[in-house]
């Protein structure tokens, strides 16, 4: 929570100010996100007008995640701006008379003072997940994992494999080679079950 009295409700009013705080949970998607805990520097404007006070910042924090080619962990860093208004709970009252349509069914998506406090959290984490890479990659040109056998190409660029066998005739494959070491075992020609037959 961050507190406005200091600012007062004159408009025009600004104050600057600076804080560390630690990162919620989940910050982030699947393949990359802030820690939880890890910390956050954001720069704050504040800013006094009509409607309540605009708040202007930007975040910087920490990231971990996962290569989208190549699977290894990486860190980076994201930087997010933001910029929204927490509207003064008597303000609200009074607007909800007038709006209609499309305003009023944007009134769920107003973020309001509470008292003289304001949660940063909803914002931030807006902020800092619209920021982050769609496709987190350890490094722009890595070249990902062998799609036979998942070894990293990064760590060995003339890795290769003789022509791959299609799948669909791995079982045709398999059964070769089971006659051949059939044949090999025969190879007087006498067919199986020949001293059967003599015996008979």
């Amino acid at each position: 929570m961050f507190d406005t009295r200091e600012l007062g409700r004159r408009p025009g009013a600004m104050k600057r100010l600076s804080r560390t705080v630690d990162a919620p949970k989940d910050l982030g998607t699947e393949v990359i996100g802030v820690p939880e805990g890890a910390q956050v520097d954001l720069d704050l404007r504040l800013e006094a007008v009509m409607e309540g006070v605009l708040v202007t910042g930007s975040a910087r924090a920490p990231l971990t995640g996962e290569c989208v080619r190549c699977l290894e962990p990486l860190e980076q860093e994201c930087e997010a701006d933001f910029q929204e208004l927490f509207s003064y709970p008597d303000a609200d009252d009074r607007s909800r008379f007038t709006d209609t349509g499309d305003d009023a069914e944007d009134e769920d998506d107003t973020l309001n003072l509470e008292g003289d406090l304001f949660d940063l959290e909803p914002v931030l984490r807006d902020a800092v997940v619209l920021s982050l890479p769609m496709q987190p990659v350890c490094q722009e040109d890595c070249p990902g994992l062998c799609p036979r056998c998942g070894a990293r190409l990064a760590d060995d660029p003339d890795h290769q494999h003789n022509e791959a066998v299609d799948i669909r005739w791995a079982a045709l494959e398999g059964l070769a080679e089971d006659i051949r070491h059939g044949e090999k075992d025969n190879v007087d020609g006498t067919a199986p079950g020949a001293d059967e037959k003599q015996e008979k």
